[in-house]
């Protein structure tokens, strides 16, 4: 049985104009210790889809599947109470921009341990314990003492390793991560990349990775899904993907990798002329 299994997946958003379908029909599921990547360019409804199963969009989005079904419960029966006892524990998330997700009134102690009251009932002494625990995992130095420290007073990759310390607090079954590397160079992105494999590994996570760079699909991932405009173009494992996609888009996206430039000039999605293969398509 999948850890998580989603079926003909639509969300909507009422705008002035009308309804604005941001997913489109989109299937997946990911198993235990699998490593599943969701790849396409912004605005293709990667994010979306995983908010949605976490429930998390906004009142004016509407959100249908035909199943969407977490380590065999169904999560379209839950009530909000009963959904908020199992995100942030059993299933949890590691957002973009940590230094806008990261609450800035508050030290990151404190946030870290607001995770451990609230999902494992720890009292003072066992969530600093906890706290400090997790932030020696996640690799900042001297942990204790920065436990008192504000968001703004860490870097970007300390603050990201921040949001992964809060994300894996509870031993999540299935941790989903958001473009965890945006806006970091290229040094840090690789520590946290190899950071977030080896605690997948370590606690048999199921783990979906949310990225637009084919770099890290193909570093990280076990099986690979493309998305464009909401809809699924293609799904594969990583090696059947890199070595012969079946969809025009996926095409696209392999030829716009810099190592294709010519000359001067990078090379772009929009410089292919394609056709987008039909909702779901599949290898």
């Amino acid at each position: 049985m999948a850890l998580l299994d989603i079926k003909n997946l639509v969300v909507e958003f009422q705008t002035a104009a009308g309804m604005f379908r941001a997913v489109d029909g989109v299937s997946l599921h990911v198993d235990e210790r699998e490593v599943l990547a969701i790849v396409g360019e912004s605005g293709s409804g990667k994010s979306v889809s995983m908010l949605a199963v976490m429930g998390l969009l906004p009142w004016t989005a509407k959100v249908t599947a035909d199943r969407m079904s977490f380590n065999g419960r169904d999560l379209l029966k839950l009530s909000p109470a009963e959904r908020r006892k199992i995100v942030g524990k059993d299933m949890s998330m590691i957002f973009q921009e940590p230094m806008a997700s990261l609450n800035p009134c508050f030290t990151v102690g404190f946030q870290i341990e607001e995770v451990l009251r609230f999902h494992m009932g720890m009292d003072g002494a066992q969530r600093r314990e906890r706290a400090i625990e997790l932030l020696r995992q996640v690799g900042i130095p001297e942990p204790a003492e920065r436990l008192n420290s504000f968001p703004h007073q860490m870097s970007g990759g300390q603050c990201q390793r921040v949001m992964i310390a809060i994300a894996i607090a509870c031993n999540p079954k299935l941790l989903i991560a958001d473009e965890p590397t945006t806006a970091l160079d290229v040094t840090i992105q690789k520590q946290i990349l190899d950071l977030l494999v080896s605690l997948q590994a370590k606690y048999g996570m199921g783990l979906i990775m949310i990225t637009h760079n084919m770099g890290v699909v193909a570093e990280t991932a076990d099986r690979v899904i493309v998305q464009y405009k909401g809809r699924k173009m293609e799904e594969a494992d990583v090696l059947s993907l890199f070595e012969s996609p079946k969809s025009n888009y996926t095409r696209a996206l392999l030829s716009a990798l810099p190592e294709n430039a010519v000359g001067d000039r990078l090379p772009t999605v929009s410089d292919m002329l394609f056709e987008p293969a039909p909702s779901g398509a599949a290898a």
